[in-house]
């Protein structure tokens, strides 16, 4: 998988380089490279600004969501990346320097692990192409060779997952007779029938629900649960219940 380039919507990990004037300039992370790209004080956080170092101080990492790339100038946004996309491109970041340690502990010579790990670098990102290794180890075979992969993968998967957790919240009515128990029943065939999914009540009408995944992509298990709230409001909707979807969300 050879590096894509950048487009409009992808987040990126970035460096703080320098403030200047009302323009902020960063050095993008991008698998390969690093290229340079700039925030507008707008783009920074929502309202004025009286001082900008409360939200950008230089070489400071920082997670930007891309707006355009427009004759080679890539324009970047601070404040409209989630909290969610903040903390898969964060954990991935740290995931990432895990890696290239364990790389250079089986490779003998800073400059060989350098020249392979860069050469894993230049095939998507180092940390896409260690997790495709972990069901496809042809490619880093070819690199590192057989028994040097066999050793790298096998430390890799021994290491810790991180367990991502998405909870959001719901409210669900019905004026029926038998509505608690019409509810019940339909909450209950939906966790019945999704692993590693809890659906909790909270209150009158109120109820929350939490997915959690090991070493699960986070955008993944939040398109799981977005998927099992509009199941539960097409459900409901057929039963003619009251269904309202809550934004607040956790990992």
């Amino acid at each position: 998988m050879e590096n894509k380039q950048l487009e409009e919507g992808d987040v990126v990990l970035c460096t703080v380089d320098r403030i200047v004037g009302t323009i902020v300039f960063v050095k993008i992370h991008h698998p390969g490279e690093t290229r340079e790209g700039s925030i507008i004080f707008s783009e920074v956080a929502p309202g004025r600004i009286r001082n900008i170092r409360n939200y950008i101080v230089p070489k400071k990492k920082i997670v930007c969501k891309v707006l355009r790339v427009k004759e080679g100038q890539i324009h970047l946004s601070l404040r409209r990346v989630s909290q969610e996309e903040r903390k898969e491109v964060m954990n991935q970041f740290k995931l990432e320097k895990s890696y290239k340690s364990i790389i250079k502990n089986f490779i003998e010579g800073e400059e060989k692990a350098e020249k392979i790990i860069k050469e894993m670098q230049n095939k998507g990102g180092l940390y896409n192409f260690i997790e495709n290794a972990k069901e496809n180890p042809e490619e880093l075979e070819k690199i590192a060779g057989k028994d040097l992969a066999t050793k790298i993968l096998e430390k890799i998967k021994k290491e810790k997952k991180k367990v991502s957790t998405i909870k959001k919240e719901f409210l669900l009515k019905t004026n029926s007779g038998e509505g608690m128990k019409e509810i019940k029943s339909l909450l209950d065939e939906i966790q019945k029938n999704n692993a590693n999914v809890e659906i909790k009540y909270i209150s009158a009408g109120k109820y929350s629900i939490k997915a959690t995944s090991e070493g699960e992509n986070i955008k993944k298990l939040d398109q799981k649960v977005q998927s099992i709230l509009s199941e539960i409001q097409s459900k409901s909707k057929e039963k003619e219940m009251e269904f309202e979807s809550q934004e607040k969300h956790k990992r």
